[in-house]
């Protein structure tokens, strides 16, 4: 792999320099290059590409992700998939364990009316009689994948005991439609290396496929596996037993990426433009604070880090750290540079999705030329909205 961290910014973004800041900008062709070579990675692989939602909130993104190949989105609340089932994505993969059957029965009657296919996750018993309550409310039988725990330890059932066996038997017993088994190795992102992601994708599917073994000998026959994390799918180990892949942060890509070494700056699609509001001895203050480049160290709180994302400018050779932040307020290492109050900086973030969930809306630069890029899924909207 190409080693492009010094590659300074101002190739691309071109024009962001002259907008009102604090901004979050996303230069058109980066993200298209990194939408398709995704669609390239899982074509490749012969895996359908559900891309997750959450990072962009975006159906003019979303829509671009669909005319690469994408066979489906995936979303994580359900007021964010609702906005997807409106405007007639299928399927959305809601990759979230719910536990209360009122949103269930919401989002099936919105899919019919808009003739979208709902799949759903579990991971416990409570959330099968959930979904098989809130199906049962509309007359669907809607698809449900059991959620396994591949070294993340957030949800999923644990694959070296029965849980997911029981599990498989509850479901296959009930009014819901077992669809397989779904994985997200989110521990890739602290994986250090190329190579670390690597053990950990090889990990995933070792875990995967054994339990589908074990379920299909006892007669529970596994559709499908899906497995998500763009670290994971960029630094794969390959795709032998996998149905599907849910990956969302390669649309932006952002510092976490670039310090696992998947991808270099150069891919990195989404940043924050930002103006010098103030100077002192060791810190330039920026109008970017927490509220805009949020505290988030990266995906699951991975690290190490450094800063709170990286400040590029025309001037620089090298970028300048963002040391500290107060709500309103950033503050870059001064680094022995010397900028005035008033310029810009161009901040590539820690993690593109968060800074995404706080913003009101994106601009997208293309080839000089900017225009408003709405984000539809915002604040978590009820599903009846």
């Amino acid at each position: 792999m190409t080693d492009t961290n010094r590659t300074p910014a101002r190739p691309a973004f071109e024009g962001a320099d002259q907008l009102e800041t604090p901004c979050v900008v996303v230069d058109a062709a980066r993200l298209q290059t990194n939408i398709e070579e995704m669609q390239a990675v899982a074509s490749a692989g012969k895996v359908a590409l559900h891309p997750h939602i959450k990072t962009h909130k975006s159906l003019a993104i979303a829509d671009r992700q669909r005319r690469a190949g994408a066979r489906g989105i995936t979303a994580s609340h359900p007021g964010e998939a609702a906005v997807f089932v409106r405007a007639g994505f299928s399927p959305v993969t809601l990759a979230y364990p719910l536990v209360r059957p009122e949103p269930v029965t919401a989002l099936l009657a919105l899919g019919r009316e808009h003739d979208v296919k709902l799949r759903f996750i579990v991971d416990s018993l409570a959330g099968v009689e959930a979904l098989e309550a809130g199906a049962k409310k509309t007359g669907e039988t809607p698809d449900v994948f059991i959620k396994v725990d591949v070294g993340l330890h957030r949800c999923g059932v644990d694959p070296a005991t029965d849980e997911g066996i029981a599990l498989a038997g509850r479901l296959m017993s009930s009014s819901l439609c077992f669809a397989g088994l779904l994985s997200h190795a989110g521990q890739a992102y602290g994986a250090g290396t190329p190579d670390g992601v690597r053990k950990v994708a090889a990990g995933e599917r070792h875990l995967l496929l054994n339990l589908r073994q074990r379920l299909e000998a006892r007669g529970y026959p596994v559709p499908l596996i899906s497995v998500g994390s763009t670290p994971s799918l960029i630094a794969n180990d390959g795709f032998d037993g996998i149905d599907e892949v849910r990956p969302g942060n390669y649309a932006f890509y952002d510092m976490t990426a670039v310090r696992l070494g998947i991808v270099g700056r150069e891919r990195i699609s989404l940043a924050v433009a930002a103006t010098i509001i103030s100077r002192n001895r060791d810190f330039y203050i920026i109008d970017a604070g927490s509220k805009t480049l949020s505290s988030d160290l990266g995906p699951h709180s991975t690290g190490p880090v450094s800063g709170f994302g990286e400040a590029w400018n025309k001037r620089l050779e090298q970028p300048l750290a963002i040391a500290k932040l107060s709500e309103e307020h950033g503050m870059v290492a001064r680094q022995g540079s010397d900028l005035e109050i008033g310029e810009r900086l161009l901040i590539y973030p820690n993690h593109a999705c968060v800074v995404v969930n706080l913003a009101a809306s994106l601009t997208l630069i293309d080839a000089g030329k900017t225009s408003r890029l709405s984000i539809d899924a915002t604040r978590r909207p009820p599903v009846s909205a």
